[in-house]
């Protein structure tokens, strides 16, 4: 089975390998950037996509870039705890969850592409357009400095990104993301350690919120790098340049404050090198994902808000779980449509639900509640939020996104079983 993965961002990477793993071996990925820069800020791994890149054998790797938050804990604008609960390991889980820099995560997902994939990665091909041929099979069209190429294929999978080519293909009509209001300030700073130095922490309500974790371990100084998302609700369309590096110090007067004893906001925004700004965007659920045999994984199959830090770990399982029915399809026009028809009955409701779910805030909603109901704060959090009613927020939210510590530790593997001597040896270079 031939399959072209088009996007070598997080879900692409990880298709790709994925495919690879399970045994599929004629996998090519294609680009539309002349180089794989690892550019971005702070990306959280939760532990569902830490298991998937486990059983990969690309977790080792992979943590060595990153640290593992013991805890995840919620406070309102004025630093009042409302909510706390562990993470990863110390939450019962047989995996950790990671803070990792989202371009180290990149760049190590792509040396292992490179490493494992029998082509390499075709770079500076933007995709234009698919056709379906009548023997089955799909052709793209990409566009390059060259000219324009074709490349042909028993499947092809759009991780293109939110704003993907083959997702405008099939629905031309959708327009630009759909804005929030919110704007997002994302930032490194390297800040005095707050807490005990492995707590990822969000503080603040629906209108503004400032969101910080660990990127490295304190050094000698007592100091760590952080990484941070600073985000308030303005005025404006949201057509905001994506990757717009602005002053820090406005960003910082918007939070003047919001100092903690355990951390002061407005400085550690102060402090960082960089910002990046972005609009809170995402993308209205999709009917479907799959036409003929063209499919989409990741932010261009379900680009959801960040709360909940999910994101990046849902395109891993998209990533894992179509490999899986792929891997057990035979090379037939219906084992393929039925592996694809399987792969999005699996992920697109799930999906849907869970991009809902963002949209009301998922689990940061104990921060809109304490907001709400006590607006100038509290003496005793049980009064303003019962404990039973904190406790059925995090865990809704585990549920729906697939990572309630009891299920995931007892679901079956996606790594699809094979027979490696069925395997033609010239799958993998280096």
């Amino acid at each position: 089975m031939k399959i072209i993965v088009i996007g070598a961002g997080i879900g692409g990477l990880a298709t790709a390998i994925s495919l690879h793993e399970a045994g599929l071996r004629d996998v090519t990925l294609f680009e539309r950037s002349s180089a794989i820069r690892g550019l971005g800020v702070g990306i959280n791994l939760l532990p569902h996509a830490m298991r998937e890149l486990t059983e990969l054998g690309v977790a080792e790797t992979i943590a060595a870039t990153g640290v593992a938050p013991a805890t995840l804990s919620y406070f309102t604008r004025r630093g009042q705890a409302i909510w706390s609960e562990p993470r990863g390991l110390e939450a019962g889980y047989h995996w950790p969850q990671l803070s990792v820099h989202r371009g180290r995560l990149q760049l190590a997902l792509r040396d292992l592409a490179e490493a494992r994939l029998a082509e390499p990665i075709r770079l500076g091909h933007r995709l234009i357009g698919t056709t379906s041929n009548p023997d089955g099979t799909e052709t793209a069209r990409f566009a390059t400095d060259g000219g324009d190429v074709e490349a042909t294929a028993d499947v092809i999978i759009g991780a293109d990104g939110i704003h993907s080519a083959l997702r405008a293909q099939r629905f031309p009509e959708e327009g630009a993301p759909p804005w929030s209001g919110l704007t997002l300030w994302r930032g490194i700073t390297r800040i005095p350690a707050f807490l005990d130095g492995r707590t990822m922490i969000m503080a603040g309500d629906g209108e503004q919120k400032f969101v910080a974790y660990p990127l490295s371990e304190t050094d000698a100084d007592g100091r760590m790098l952080v990484n941070f998302i600073a985000e308030r609700r303005v005025g404006g369309s949201g057509d905001a340049d994506w990757n717009r590096a602005v002053d820090p110090a406005p960003i910082a007067e918007l939070f003047r404050g919001w100092s903690f004893d355990w951390l002061d906001v407005p400085a550690a925004i102060a402090a960082a090198d960089e910002i990046l700004e972005y609009p809170m965007v995402d993308r209205d659920p999709l009917p479907r994902w799959t036409f003929g045999r063209t499919t989409l994984v990741g932010d261009a199959a379900h680009a959801m808000y960040p709360n909940g830090s999910n994101g990046g770990s849902q395109a891993i399982l998209d990533a894992r779980t179509l490999a899986f029915h792929l891997a057990g399809a035979d090379d037939t026009l219906s084992g393929i449509d039925d592996a694809l028809a399987r792969y999005e009955e699996a992920r697109r409701p799930a999906m849907a639900a869970l991009l809902a779910g963002t949209r009301a805030t998922g689990p940061e909603r104990v921060m809109q509640l304490a907001h709400e109901r006590a607006p100038e704060g509290f003496s005793d959090i049980d009064e303003v939020i019962p404990l039973a009613e904190r406790r059925r927020i995090a865990t809704d939210y585990k549920v729906a996104a697939g990572f309630l510590p009891e299920l995931l530790n007892e679901r079956p593997s996606l790594t699809p079983p094979r027979d490696d001597s069925a395997v033609p040896a010239t799958g993998a270079r280096g």
